[in-house]
């Protein structure tokens, strides 16, 4: 049986992951300072229920496919980088289309985001994101095993502890789609909206072309 310790240390562990701004943390905030709530929590539970696969995958042993073949891994990595190249250049394209336009109360009324606001949309985007990142199934595979006691079921050892990383990340999406909701009015201003979303495209391809790059 796991330890309590065990436990802490594994919440320590992937609290920090969470913290940590990157990815999830980029795309949470953007749809939720669109003003689309329900999509920015369809995105937070698509990306936890990606989470909750590569914990199943890695108690199974079939992401260890994916540590010992370079070919699996790759293929998985490239269709995440275009993915997310993809992604953030449409998000950058409609910036460009929004600056091009001379009169900004048309701008504002007319502008469509990159993705329409509904809560399906939102989960496919995350689960997408979160599952064809290879990296998300490498570090399961390297530190889930580390906390799997000797004789424990790996299955409900691995979803249990996968479960404390959801519930870590619920948790700080909350936070997260708060803080935008407090701020939408200024976030949704034309000007400061175009520089979110350029950081948010960027940072999007940016992570797609270091997946690529990345051996």
């Amino acid at each position: 049986m796991i330890t309590a310790s065990a436990l802490g240390s594994f919440a320590l562990i992937v609290g920090l992951l969470t913290l940590t701004p990157g990815l999830d943390t980029a795309l949470v905030l953007r749809t939720a300072a669109l003003g689309h709530r329900s999509c920015a929590w369809g995105v937070v539970l698509g990306i936890q229920t990606g989470t909750l696969a590569w914990g199943v995958f890695s108690s199974l042993g079939i992401t260890a496919v994916l540590t010992a073949s370079h070919l699996a891994y790759a293929m998985l990595r490239w269709a995440g980088a275009v993915y997310l190249v993809w992604m953030g250049s449409r998000i950058l394209v409609s910036t460009l289309r929004r600056r091009a336009r001379a009169d900004l109360l048309q701008d504002d009324a007319a502008h469509e985001p990159a993705v329409d606001g509904s809560f399906g949309s939102g989960w496919r985007r995350g689960a997408l994101t979160n599952l064809l990142n290879p990296k998300v199934g490498a570090f399961y595979m390297a530190v889930l095993p580390q906390f799997i006691p000797a004789g424990a079921p790996h299955l409900t050892t691995g979803i249990l502890l996968a479960d404390i990383h959801i519930l870590l990340g619920l948790l700080w999406s909350g936070v997260l789609i708060s803080f935008a909701r407090a701020f939408r009015g200024s976030l949704r201003r034309p000007s400061v909206r175009r520089i979110l979303d350029r950081i948010t495209g960027t940072a999007i391809a940016g992570f797609g072309v270091h997946l690529a790059l990345d051996d």
